[in-house]
């Protein structure tokens, strides 16, 4: 298995001591060395080369934002991972300019400090559920392959909710696959939200299916076959597309008939439709949201199973 070495950069104690604690739940994790204050983050981060940093950003002597400059000079293959009371979005954004990879808020940090950690080191963005994501992610080019872990169902409708609405107000088009009772909170919490949703149905710029009979399409002795994967989503996406009537226009898929597929043990079924989504978010011009139960990988998240989803998204986010 391999190690991963961690330098803790914390100056009150008792978040110290949480941290320590949660860090002993992994095998993997090695708390490599401790630093009270930036001026000392900057220096133990040159001596010890770890492989991801813990960052607050009130500190001592030199704060968190300037010690990431120079620790991004001094020890440039080390990870970023800041845990703040700080929420502005100014803040948060300014983090990721800096080359943080993921940003924890202390309210936040029981739950998302072991899943941040796992995202950060599989190569991925992690932001607390409670910050403004957009603001803390930027905006790009490029289609995003997104991942949510929840802790409730109300989590993953409200997720799915706003990056549909999103969708909807920009006039573009929305496609489901999830189980019957989440297509339906999320088609009322759509509703509760001012969309006009049975005109959209009508139009066919939401579209809704159930996920295990979308997976019966394509799902051949626990595998996905390809073909029939890209012919299942494809036509979705396509017809979803075609019913704006515009040119360009954006269309979001949220699913979790991955969730489905890793609960019945086909871990590696779900693994590689993850793989083949990062492809057709750029052939079918898509933005996707994927969705897992975070009690579906206890204890401790576990690790290499939950890094490996995180690894095949361009962002994770837990609630």
């Amino acid at each position: 298995m391999a190690s991963f070495r961690i330098l803790l950069v914390e100056d009150f104690e008792p978040v110290r001591q949480f941290v320590r604690l949660a860090l002993q739940s992994r095998a993997e994790f090695e708390v490599a060395g401790e630093a009270l204050d930036g001026l000392e983050a900057v220096q133990k981060a040159r001596e010890l080369q770890p492989d991801l940093i813990l960052l607050d950003i009130g500190l001592p002597k030199l704060n968190g934002m300037a010690a990431a400059e120079q620790i991004r000079v001094v020890a440039p293959d080390a990870k970023l991972l800041f845990v703040s009371l700080e929420t502005s979005p100014v803040i948060v954004q300014e983090a990721f300019r800096l080359g943080a990879q993921g940003y924890i808020t202390k309210l936040r940090a029981h739950a998302d400090l072991i899943p941040g950690i796992d995202a950060v080191l599989a190569g991925k963005q992690f932001v607390s559920s409670d910050l403004d994501v957009e603001v803390s992610l930027g905006t790009n080019n490029h289609h995003r392959h997104d991942v949510q872990f929840y802790s409730h169902d109300t989590f993953f409708a409200e997720s799915a909710t706003r990056l549909i609405g999103g969708a909807l107000k920009a006039d573009g088009a929305a496609v489901v696959f999830a189980t019957n009772s989440h297509r339906e909170s999320i088609l009322q919490s759509l509703k509760a939200s001012g969309f006009d949703m049975d005109r959209a149905i009508q139009q066919g710029t939401y579209i809704s299916r159930n996920a295990a009979d979308a997976l019966s399409e394509f799902m051949v002795d626990g595998l996905p076959d390809p073909g029939r994967l890209l012919g299942t989503l494809g036509r979705a996406i396509e017809s979803a597309a075609k019913a704006t009537k515009t040119e360009h226009s954006r269309v979001v898929f949220c699913g979790e008939g991955v969730a489905l597929l890793w609960a019945e043990g086909k871990t590696e079924g779900a693994i590689q439709i993850e793989r083949i989504c990062n492809g057709l978010c750029d052939t079918h011009d898509v933005d996707m949201l994927c969705a897992y139960p975070l009690s579906a990988f206890r204890p401790a998240h576990d690790g290499p199973a939950f890094r490996s989803i995180c690894a095949e998204h361009t962002a994770v986010f837990s609630r």
